[in-house]
């Protein structure tokens, strides 16, 4: 006995250290680590799919929000002390109106590019949904609980919405068009709000049209320098655009224009759309994304200065006053040096929420989930698939996280309990994109099998493809994916946890609807009863190939 109270007493400080380290933020990647330790960095500083980045500074704390679309808890928010090492703190979506509309699967819709502002001792946020209009949310506490979405004003196709307050109080709001929705993109428009920002007083105005110079202008962020108003802007298209930035002494315009920034002699496609941010000591910074397909668009970090009132973001190797996107650089100057961390990946079940680096593919039902602490597990219940359901592109309680790097590999242990009631109950891994793939455990009449399924075009209402690859002779498997460079995932499994055995071909990940691909867990059934299956997940760890 003490032997075993001994080992379990090493397992429980292994896992509170874990714990630990997770709740004091120094949590540090296996897989990737922008801060280089020797006072520079590299790019991408989060090599995640933190769409649409938007960022401030409050005192000596940076905060960044990012797009979700259909993933809940969404509306992800990071903070750093130095701009390059960040942690996810929060959600400040928790659930997504209009909420029946989002218990299934909107890929695609919900959270689109979401503006970050500080007024009078309040955090705002406002996010568009292009189907719905553009909502405002608040909280005193960046951390804590945030007003519910209300409506600044409703519409179909505006997107991108960012809030400006003027010198003498009164509020504007930058937007642009989804041409999906509103049959008309590629133009800026801006509109006034009452003082409190809470709600328009007029119809919008165009203040440029990009049809000529800047296709698929959009994503405006709103400034005020020197006198000068300034939006920020992407163009060209997602995965090719430019930084485009516009500036006027009159808020309606005319505005001038100028390429600030662009892809040059660089590696980085298409480097655009983030934010504006300044340091303690006077310093300029320009955080934006880069598209890299199936692993989404990832956040990068630009050195920025002011020439002749004109932004110049990168370096500018011509002296044209255009820059382009760094690979390395020195660190910002924040006044001191802070220590490296990143965000969480791995996840050991073991606190009263499940981690926040996993959001479901809809508004989750209480019935999907439960930490259970004491065992330090997360227990997954097979949720019925919905009748309209083709694959699992239309399955809500899968949960997923982005993918943290070009290559890595991420295991979990799990053990699965099905209703003795029902046959083809599944739980395992799933790599989640337009083509997916699982490997998964289901249960039959005889026994529990160990399934790949393969589902090539999915969002096109494509069936799954099953194979069976050996009935497993205990309910405890371990099951794993390795993700190499270019998003080839390779499966395999073990029952001893130490020897892996690969099974199937190499899959391609794929991105999803303006996502990246994802990697995650989901426990379903095919019919209804009144009781469910249960698969208990030890842990979920994200680690460097081996």
């Amino acid at each position: 006995m003490k032997y075993i109270a001994l080992i379990f007493s090493i397992t429980f400080i292994c896992l509170s250290a874990f714990a630990q380290q997770t709740l004091k933020g120094n949590y540090i990647s296996g897989v990737w680590v922008a801060d280089k330790g020797d006072g520079t960095y590299k790019n991408p500083i989060i090599n995640a799919d933190y769409s649409d980045p938007d960022a401030i500074r409050v005192g000596n704390d940076f905060y960044m929000v990012a797009s979700s679309f259909d993933a809940i808890p969404g509306l992800p928010i990071l903070h750093s002390k130095d701009l390059v090492n960040w942690k996810i703190i929060a959600h400040a979506l928790l659930r997504q109106p209009p909420f029946e509309h989002f218990e299934k699967t909107q890929h695609g819709n919900g959270v689109w590019a979401p503006s970050i502002r500080y007024r009078n001792g309040e955090f705002y946020i406002y996010y568009p949904d292009p189907d719905f209009g553009i909502y405002y949310i608040k909280s005193k506490n960046i951390s804590g609980d945030w007003s519910a979405p209300q409506l600044v004003v409703a519409g179909k196709g505006l997107i991108d919405p960012c809030p400006f307050w003027d010198d003498d109080g009164k509020a504007y709001l930058a937007y642009a068009y989804a041409g999906s929705r509103a049959g008309i993109k590629s133009v800026l428009a801006i509109m006034p709000l009452n003082s409190e920002g809470t709600k328009s007083t007029s119809t919008g105005i165009i203040i440029y049209d990009g049809h000529e110079l800047d296709p698929t202008v959009e994503g405006p962020k709103f400034y005020k320098r020197n006198g000068y108003y300034y939006l920020f802007a992407p163009a060209g298209g997602v995965s090719t655009d430019w930084q485009l930035v516009l500036r006027s002494k009159n808020i309606y315009g005319p505005y001038e224009r100028k390429v600030v920034m662009d892809e040059g002699n660089s590696k980085v496609n298409g480097p655009h759309q983030g934010a504006w941010v300044n340091t303690q000591t006077g310093e300029d910074w320009f955080l934006h994304f880069q598209d890299k397909d199936a692993y989404g668009r990832v956040v990068h970090l630009q050195p920025m200065k002011w020439i002749k009132d004109w932004p110049v973001i990168g370096v500018d190797k011509n002296g044209d006053g255009k820059g382009e996107p760094v690979l390395t650089y020195k660190k910002p100057n924040v006044g001191k040096v802070f220590p490296i961390e990143t965000p969480v990946e791995s996840d050991e079940f073991g606190a009263q929420k499940i981690g926040l680096q996993w959001q479901w593919q809809a508004n989750p039902k209480a019935t999907w989930a439960f930490t259970d602490v004491a065992k330090g597990m997360l227990k997954l219940y097979t949720a019925k698939i919905p009748d309209e359901a083709k694959n699992l592109w239309d399955v809500p309680n899968l949960l997923m996280q982005k993918f943290p790097a070009e290559e890595f590999m991420a295991t979990t242990k799990l053990t699965f309990k099905p209703n003795i009631k029902l046959e083809d109950e599944k739980s395992g891994l799933v790599i989640m994109g337009r083509s997916y793939a699982n490997l998964t455990v289901k249960s039959k009449k005889d026994g529990l099998y160990l399934v790949l399924g393969i589902c090539e075009n999915a969002d096109k209402g494509k069936s799954e493809q099953e194979k069976e690859i050996v009935k497993i002779k205990s309910a405890t498997i371990y099951l794993r994916v390795k993700v190499l460079a270019g998003a080839k995932c390779k499966f395999s499994f073990s029952e001893d946890g130490e020897s892996f055995i690969d099974v199937g071909n190499t899959f391609q990940a794929t991105a999803g609807q303006w996502i990246g691909a994802k990697m995650g867990l989901f426990a379903t059934r095919e019919t209804q009863t009144n009781d469910s299956g249960i698969a208990e997940y030890d842990w979920f760890r994200v680690e460097a190939l081996k």
